[in-house]
């Protein structure tokens, strides 16, 4: 009689297999350091949604935060010498979108200071820069809180209405004597070596101009003309950007002051090639006696109130052991 066969069935193990999709949603934290009433303004890109505040009055030394969703691109800016009525109509003496309290989907009326951010997905990093491509109507500068580490910060702190040529002049108010922006030349003369158009719509042909390079060594960090990339745009994966308005009116700057803008770390060329600023203009700005070294450019902190985003959308699934 035939023994029974007995069948032996190596044990089947399937492993744990977890994996997390992660993606981070940063907050914009605005403050106004400005002795005065600012209207920030802010403005989606193309294929992304507005963020929950488009426009509002900041009053002095008042922060406000504002979340983004993952993928956001855009920009931010503020607005001066205001006036709205009881339905947000009205108009801005500077970086005006469409007359309304709250822009809404319109951009900033030239000449104007702008944070342009696109925010990465899942670990994709952010790309961000500070421009004065359409001009330049207040100080600003932009400081990430990284989430793999430090980032560097970028802006510029230079009061540039101090210094602005007679034929850039925008004027509507005491300060500065009477200047509250600066325009760009492509605006003031409307000519396509300072606007990168036409023959000179290309990295090649577009070059630093004289005025451009004197805006550069007052703001190293912020674009200076259109094609500005190597120096101006920086990457960071961050959970928030702390934007200032006027960061060193309110304060006194010292050498050890830990609020300074530290040295730039190296960013590879490949990361930032191209990328180039949402501006499509050429600022040159001859400011003959304004000059702000890269070591002197400072921020100061934000209000400890700020609200950081929660990390958000991660998923994590599991198949068992069996």
């Amino acid at each position: 009689m035939p023994m029974p066969t007995s069948w032996m069935f190596p044990s089947l193990s399937i492993a744990v297999i977890s994996f997390f999709s992660c993606s981070y949603a940063s907050t914009f934290t605005i403050t106004n350091n400005c002795p005065y009433t600012i209207w920030p303004g802010t403005l989606a890109g193309s294929g992304t949604p507005q963020l929950t505040m488009t426009g509002f009055q900041l009053n002095s030394s008042q922060s406000v935060s504002i979340p983004s969703t993952p993928g956001w691109s855009g920009r931010i800016w503020a607005r001066t010498g205001c006036k709205f009525d009881e339905l947000g109509a009205g108009k801005c003496q500077t970086g005006d979108c469409g007359g309304r309290l709250e822009c809404d989907g319109s951009g900033a009326a030239p000449p104007a200071s702008l944070f342009e951010i696109t925010l990465g997905t899942g670990n994709g990093k952010d790309f961000y820069d500070v421009s004065i491509v359409d001009g330049y109507n207040l100080p600003l500068v932009a400081t990430p809180s990284g989430v793999y580490g430090a980032c560097n910060a970028t802006g510029c702190a230079s009061n540039i209405n101090m210094g602005c040529p007679k034929e850039l002049q925008v004027a509507g108010g005491a300060e500065e004597g009477g200047v509250v922006a600066c325009k760009s030349a492509c605006e003031a003369f409307r000519m396509d070596q300072y606007c990168c158009s036409g023959e000179f719509a290309n990295p090649t042909t577009c070059q630093p101009s004289f005025y451009s390079a004197i805006f550069k060594r007052a703001c190293p960090r912020a674009y200076s003309y259109a094609f500005d990339d190597g120096t101006s745009t920086f990457t960071c994966k961050a959970d928030e950007y702390a934007i200032i308005f006027c960061p060193g009116v309110n304060g006194v700057k010292k050498p050890d002051d830990p609020m300074f803008i530290p040295p730039m770390q190296k960013q590879s060329s490949r990361e930032v090639e191209g990328i180039v600023s949402s501006s499509n203009i050429l600022l040159p700005l001859p400011i003959l006696f304004i000059h702000v070294a890269m070591d002197d450019v400072y921020v100061y902190s934000v209000s400890s109130t700020a609200i950081k985003t929660e990390k958000t959308k991660c998923i994590k699934l599991n198949i068992l052991k069996q």
